[in-house]
């Protein structure tokens, strides 16, 4: 068996590129998406980033992990993923284009170890955040999770 399939998914926002960027990058926005988990993120090639939140012993814990790899505001966004404790890291790209009233949102995560068990939650995951994130930045307000 091989490697899982990359993830991939594309998304038009009613916002212009660099609205629709502050979207994927603040700490304001990633608190409401994450509910209130906190972005932690050194926003250059090489800088750690990190959502943390209360773990279940009340302590500081990371929801996810990784490394920036490409920052490029605001059309790409680079970095490798992790969920937890794991050290199998996936790739996440963050691909924005202008259109004429929107903005083309392309996610793709991919480079997947066949071993990692984030694969199956991403990809019940992604089409929830993107969903929240568009209604977001449309709205100025979101709905919860499941």
């Amino acid at each position: 068996m091989g490697d899982p399939a990359p993830l991939r998914y594309v998304f038009y926002i009613a916002a212009t590129p660099e609205k629709v960027w502050e979207g994927f990058v603040s700490k304001e926005s990633n608190r409401i998406l994450f509910m209130g988990a906190e972005l932690e993120a050194k926003w250059k090639a090489g800088g750690s980033m990190a959502w943390v939140g209360p773990g279940p012993d009340g302590k500081p814990t990371k929801y996810v992990h990784g490394e920036v790899l490409r920052y490029d505001a605001p059309k790409t966004l680079q970095y490798t993923f992790a969920i937890g404790q794991s050290e199998t890291m996936s790739r996440v790209t963050v691909e924005l284009v202008a259109e004429t009233e929107a903005t083309k949102v392309t996610v793709v995560h991919d480079q997947w170890s066949e071993t990692d068990s984030a694969y199956a939650s991403s990809a019940d995951g992604w089409p929830r955040i993107l969903s929240r994130l568009k209604t977001l930045i449309e709205t100025g307000k979101t709905f919860k999770p499941h």
